[in-house]
């Protein structure tokens, strides 16, 4: 069995205004220093078999039907450790 977890975050280019409330409220809160903030998601995945290139490539094809819309996002695979 093999963990395989999915990153996705909205492109550079795309408002997140989401992040930008976040970003206000930390000094408020009482954290200084923090320059930017972009929220994102995270997926983990559990695979019945090894996280091999098939299986990768399986799981890309997931992100970019489901799990992410890459119009406006951005996502990266990478195998747990």
């Amino acid at each position: 069995m093999a963990r395989v977890i999915v990153d996705v975050m909205l492109k550079p280019e795309i408002l997140d205004p989401q992040g930008q409330a976040i970003a206000r409220a930390l000094p408020r809160l009482g954290f200084d220093g923090v320059g930017a903030v972009r929220q994102g998601k995270r997926f983990e995945l559990e695979l019945e078999g090894p996280a091999d290139e098939a299986a990768l490539a399986e799981v890309r094809k997931m992100a970019e039907t489901l799990l992410a819309n890459t119009v406006i996002e951005d996502y990266t695979v990478r195998v747990a450790e």
